[in-house]
């Protein structure tokens, strides 16, 4: 399941704006990881597509007096990468569990061996 390199940081985003819309961009750069910059590029892409629209809710000159909301295209492409993100993990779950599986069976015949 291809996904492209931003996907993962929109996602985490548009978590956050739905949860906080009142977050801040320097918020979001703590809470991701991600370089000031990166998110003032993945939240203009987020904007672009239709899937954020910011809103001034205080007249002010602050950037601290916008909110981000989610439209309706944004909740639906949110709702499709929430999918697309459980179906990845759960891959990813199963192959881990499949390895520790492996990994104790091997453990356990090397423990059976040094028994005889």
């Amino acid at each position: 399941m291809a996904r492209r390199p931003n996907e993962d940081a929109h996602f985490r985003m548009m978590r956050l704006i739905e949860a906080r819309p009142e977050i801040s961009q320097r918020e979001l750069s703590r809470e991701l990881g991600l370089s000031l910059g990166a998110v003032n590029y993945c939240l203009n892409a987020l904007i672009e597509k239709g899937h954020v629209k910011m809103r001034n809710f205080r007249a002010s000159e602050n950037k601290l007096g916008y909110a981000y909301l989610l439209t309706p295209s944004g909740l639906a492409q949110k709702t499709r990468m929430t999918r697309d993100f459980l179906a990845r993990k759960m891959q990813e779950y199963e192959a881990l569990r499949a390895e520790i599986e492996s990994i104790e069976a091997e453990l356990d015949g090397k423990a059976a061996e040094r028994g005889r």
